[in-house]
């Protein structure tokens, strides 16, 4: 089965998974626990709902502290968010590709291509750009070395994974049960866009034609 065929799939699924509760969400409310997270898995974070539940094959969260499990998130959430940016500049990419838009016409041919085309000085912007808004990150959300020299990667009791503060249109509910449930979305669709980023960039390898072709139905 192509990749591409695979994504079409997950995106039906994964999206409507994000927007509903677990199952038995009647008798976690009865004991006052929220219906998209577990309190014993994953240090209560939100996010183990079904069809998954508490998906842990690897054994990653194995005596992992609420420390270790906070930093775990906060992994996931960073890399779901650069997948979701590389899905959409795969197809915006390669929908722009070889017109006057992108970089005067240089850039061409599918995505996984394009890096090797792109002129210098948009990468030592980029690369600045990435260095400011980590540190930035790491401000908002780890304690400094020097106050914690026994564990250099110890994050703020009082910081949520994934949240430096950055909410330009204002998308944040005020109420906690809104905003779990946006968090829950969040982590849902970044999960999909891994999939989807890595199934984009494997299907381009295999074949060496765009995805917007495979969408199309115009391989050749």
């Amino acid at each position: 089965m192509k990749f591409i065929s695979l994504f079409a799939a997950l995106t039906v699924v994964a999206p409507v998974a994000g927007f509903v509760p677990t199952l038995g969400a009647s008798s976690k409310a009865s004991r006052g626990l929220s219906a998209l997270s577990d309190p014993s898995f994953c240090s209560g974070l939100p996010g183990a709902i079904a069809p998954v539940g508490n998906f842990d094959p690897l054994g990653f969260l194995d005596g992992a502290d609420e420390n270790q499990c906070k930093r775990y998130r906060e992994a996931e959430l960073t890399h779901g968010r650069v997948s979701m940016l590389a899905v959409l500049g795969f197809l915006i990419g390669e929908k722009v590709e070889g017109s006057s838009f992108l970089f005067d016409s240089q850039i061409s041919g599918p995505a996984i291509n394009h890096f090797a085309q792109v002129p210098s000085p948009f990468w030592e912007a980029l690369v600045i750009s990435i260095g400011v808004a980590e540190v930035y990150r790491a401000q908002v959300g780890w304690v400094s070395p020097a106050d914690s020299p026994d564990d250099q990667f110890l994050l703020r009791d009082d910081y949520t994974p994934g949240d430096i503060g950055f909410d330009p249109l204002g998308l944040r509910p005020e109420d906690p049960a809104e905003f779990e449930a946006m968090q829950v979305k969040e982590i849902q669709n970044g999960r999909l866009a891994m999939l989807a980023a890595a199934g984009f960039v494997a299907q381009e390898l295999v074949d060496g034609e765009t995805i917007f072709q495979h969408l199309t139905g115009t391989v050749g």
